[in-house]
This record gives structure tokens, sequence and C-alpha cells, in this order.
């Protein structure tokens, strides 16, 4: 019995489907965020809404994780391919057997990082000491920044593990006395009134790489072509923002849901100061590196290893255009 024209196209239609589905399906690349307002989120969320995965023949799964440790665990773990994280989780990593390497540098500076007080309160950072200061987790960049001050500062207080998403709730309830702020979230309760700064961690901390791009070695060996195209469509977001700022400003008062004044003041002293190439064979990479790695060894961590073992100059990010 003969098909009828429409059957016979639905069948077509359904046989190059089947055969050709698989075939073309894109490949996913599995990113990993260290909490969610921050900005490597609006860099990933800028990649997807601009469809520069797509433009690189990939297609981009995001989740967002409480902490950059958490983050790291999950890379570990084999549910996230490429992470933002400092390159001191690289090192102690390595140390534990998760073999991985900073393929594009993302940071050279901690900016929007704040130690924030209640408005009210009266301390300044010597008066923390024996005090109780909020951090996202262990190991995690707010904690390093926290060690860096008790080291620095020549104090002493507990550091309490509370999540990205818990930081500004308990300093405010009071349940701890201070808190390692980052950006735009350190510029909303300091613009809202809620809180203020003691100390500027963009200023007083040395430039240095404070985050990159982490993929472990054996996605590199294995899909090196995966990692070229993700960190291409990651730097072609940078590009993007910087070049689009309206554009930008709206999406992280939206993503953030705060008012378009702080989503711009994140614009001005983060997104505009974030690295552009990411090229991690750029001569003053592994100084940074290396200065990041002393700051960590001298905040307490222990597991640092070579410069060399914690980055890797293969992927030069080709920034996707739009």
């Amino acid at each position: 019995m003969k098909l009828t024209r429409r059957k016979a196209l639905l069948a077509s239609l359904f046989a190059a489907g089947v055969l050709a589905g698989p075939a073309a399906a894109a490949e996913t690349i599995r990113v990993g965020l260290p909490t969610k307002t921050y900005w490597p989120t609006t860099i990933a969320e800028t990649a997807v809404r601009q469809k520069l995965f797509e433009k690189e023949g990939i297609q981009a799964e995001l989740t967002i994780y409480r902490s950059g440790a958490e983050t790291f665990e999950g890379m570990a773990a084999g549910a996230a391919d490429i992470i933002l994280d400092p390159p001191s989780l690289v090192s102690a990593g390595r140390k534990k057997g998760v073999m991985s390497r900073i393929v594009a540098n993302a940071a050279m500076g901690n900016f929007g990082w704040q130690l924030m007080v209640p408005t009210k309160s009266t301390l300044d950072v010597k008066g923390l000491n024996g005090k109780k200061v909020a951090i996202t987790a262990a190991g995690s960049g707010s904690d390093l920044l926290a060690l860096w001050t008790l080291q620095d500062k020549k104090i002493d207080f507990t550091r309490v593990p509370v999540g990205g998403g818990g930081l500004v709730p308990n300093l405010l309830a009071g349940n701890v006395e201070a808190a390692v702020v980052y950006s735009p979230l350190s510029f909303q309760i300091s613009k809202s009134g809620e809180a203020k700064s003691i100390l500027d961690y963009a200023t007083a901390v040395p430039p240095n790489l404070t985050a990159g791009w982490i993929v472990l070695d054996k996605l590199a060996e294995t899909k090196p072509q995966l990692v070229q195209k993700a960190v291409n469509a990651l730097y072609g977001a940078v590009a993007f923002m910087r070049a689009n700022r309206d554009v930008t400003v709206k999406l992280i008062a939206e993503l953030y849901e705060m008012p378009a004044e702080i989503a711009a003041l994140e614009y001005d002293n983060t997104i505009m100061k974030l690295e552009t190439s990411g090229d991690m064979g750029a001569p003053d990479v592994n100084a940074a590196v290396q200065l990041s790695l002393d700051l960590a060894k001298l905040g307490g961590l222990k597991d640092i290893v070579p410069v060399e073992d914690v980055i890797s100059t293969r992927f030069k990010p080709v920034p996707t255009k739009p």
C-alpha cells in the first residue's frame, strides 16, 4: 500500500532524525560555577545567552555550587568538566591525586572582595581577634583571604563556613561578627547601608592570579578540542560584556535580583578588570601564580606544588564572536 504524501514526509523526517541525530549531536561541556551571585556566573550565562557555545559547535550545562571548594570537589567527582577556582585548590588537589591544571587565566586580583561588618559594628580588623568570621567553605577563595588576614594582621579568629548564599544572612543576623564577601554582594549590602567594609582585598592583597578556568588533565588529553572550544566561548563572553555595558548591567541585575545601580558597580569594578586573553603562557603569569601560591602558603596551606604542575599553556583562548 502506498504511503500518502504526508505520511511519506513524516517517515522521511523520522528516518533523517534517527540516522542523523546521534551523529550530529553536539558534545556537552559541564561548567561548574563556585556560587550564584559571582562574576563567573555572569560570564557563563552571557556565553549561553549569546549562543557562543553553540557557535563553537558544543552545548553547555551550567551547575552552580555553594563554594569554590565544593566546585572543585564536583570536578574531582566527575560532575563538572571545567570550573573556576584559585590555584591553591589545584595545588592541594594534586597532592591528593586530583590531577588538574589551570588552562586559562580569569582574574589577577580580588576585585570586589571585602571584609565586612554590620554597619553599627565598632570593630576594625584588629578587633576581630577572637571573633567569628564567615567564609563560604574551607579551601575556597574566601577562606584564603581570611587566612591571609590572620597572617598579615597577626590576629586570630574562627573561620565559619556558611556557603556562598549564607554569607550575608549570617552576617546580618549576628551569627558572626564579620564576613569575607565577594562582589556584587559586597556592593549591594554596602549601598543598602546594612554593612560596611573594614578591609578592601582588591588593594590590600598584592596582585596575583586569583582565579582561573580549570580542567582535569585527563580531559585535556582526551578531549583537547572540547576544552579549547569551551575557553573560546567563555572569553568570547568576556569580550562581549566589555563591548556591551548596558546589556551586561541588565543581565547582572536580572540574574542576581539587584538594582541596576549595584549591577553597574559590579560591571565597572569587577567585570572590566577581568583578564581578556586568558593566555597562561603570557610573560607575567608564572610569577602571578607563584605569588598566589605563596600567599596561600602564608595563610597556612601546606600542599603547595611547583607552578609548572598547576598550569597548562596548551590552550590559548580565541574569543568566539557573537
